[in-house]
């Protein structure tokens, strides 16, 4: 595994002598523009590995994305290679059609310790949650970033992550998302606590996310990107563009349906993706990913 390498795969060409603040959120947001949050090997027949020189080989190698698990367990190998302070976390994933939180932790975040500080670094959420900046832990402070802004609230030892969502401009608007969901005016996204976590914790999660029958990763394919000015998302057939901000706090979304034929076309233009086995799109749950 080369440092160099996984620098080429996400054009990263700034410096990295000193591990700083502004050096770490340059990469992230390189990071989090190059390598796409997706799921697809669920649906290609492949089995997902939670171990580090697979995934570097996948994303860094084959330029696939991942998951949570192997977006940051990746990430944090690069930030412990550059000389970062690192540390796993796991947290537990909101579900707003169901108003509540999982029982055991189903995503992988790192916290960074550094000046003094402690950030949150997340490059494996995806979609309209994901985060574009590295975030300082302090509960109640309000963190504007290009896609909205995100906040952490701190109740007796448990930290929760929200979200204030903008209002959307849709061109073709459909009608299958959730009347809750879409009056939504702040998002909760996860919680989690401050224990440090082994990989070797995520390995029930990671097996149990790809394989059981109500998982969301099972009943939908899923592969996102982040853009210069805000993400495209292939969800099933359902190509969903949005550009952040475009008009007085508003979003702009644009939705397409793909056939069967434009998907393998679709993936490769706008997520820089090459499957080598047959993938089958999946759109069966109603959770709603925006």
């Amino acid at each position: 595994m080369d440092i160099e390498e996984y620098f080429t795969r996400i054009s990263y060409r700034g410096s990295y002598n000193k591990p700083d603040l502004a050096t770490m959120s340059d990469i992230f947001q390189h990071h989090i523009q190059a390598v796409p949050f997706e799921n697809l090997s669920i649906h290609c027949g492949e089995s997902i590995e939670l171990d580090l020189e697979a995934t570097y080989n996948k994303i860094v190698r084959k330029k696939r994305g991942g998951w949570c698990m192997e977006n940051n367990y990746l990430l944090s190998w690069v930030l412990k290679t550059l000389g970062y302070d690192v540390t796993l976390l796991g947290s537990k994933v909101y579900v707003a059609e169901l108003d509540a939180y999982p029982d055991e932790i189903d995503h992988l975040l790192l916290r960074v310790e550094l000046d003094g500080k402690s950030y949150i670094v997340d490059g494996g959420f995806g979609m309209a949650y994901q985060l574009w900046q590295p975030m300082e832990l302090i509960s109640g402070k309000d963190q504007p970033q290009t896609p909205g802004v995100f906040r952490f609230q701190e109740e007796s030892g448990t930290w929760y992550l929200e979200k204030v969502k903008r209002k959307q401009w849709v061109l073709n608007p459909s009608s299958s998302t959730p009347q809750n969901v879409e009056n939504e005016v702040c998002r909760r996204i996860y919680l989690f606590t401050l224990q440090p976590r082994d990989i070797e914790e995520f390995r029930g999660c990671n097996a149990h996310l790809q394989t059981a029958p109500d998982s969301l990763f099972v009943t939908k394919s899923i592969c996102s990107l982040q853009t210069a000015d805000g993400i495209r998302a292939l969800v099933g057939w359902k190509l969903t563009e949005i550009k952040y901000n475009y008009r007085d706090n508003m979003d702009l979304v644009e939705i397409r349906i793909l056939a069967d034929e434009e998907i393998e076309k679709t993936l490769k233009e706008k997520f820089n993706i090459t499957l080598d086995k047959k993938f089958v799109p999946v759109n069966t749950s109603r959770l709603s990913l925006f």
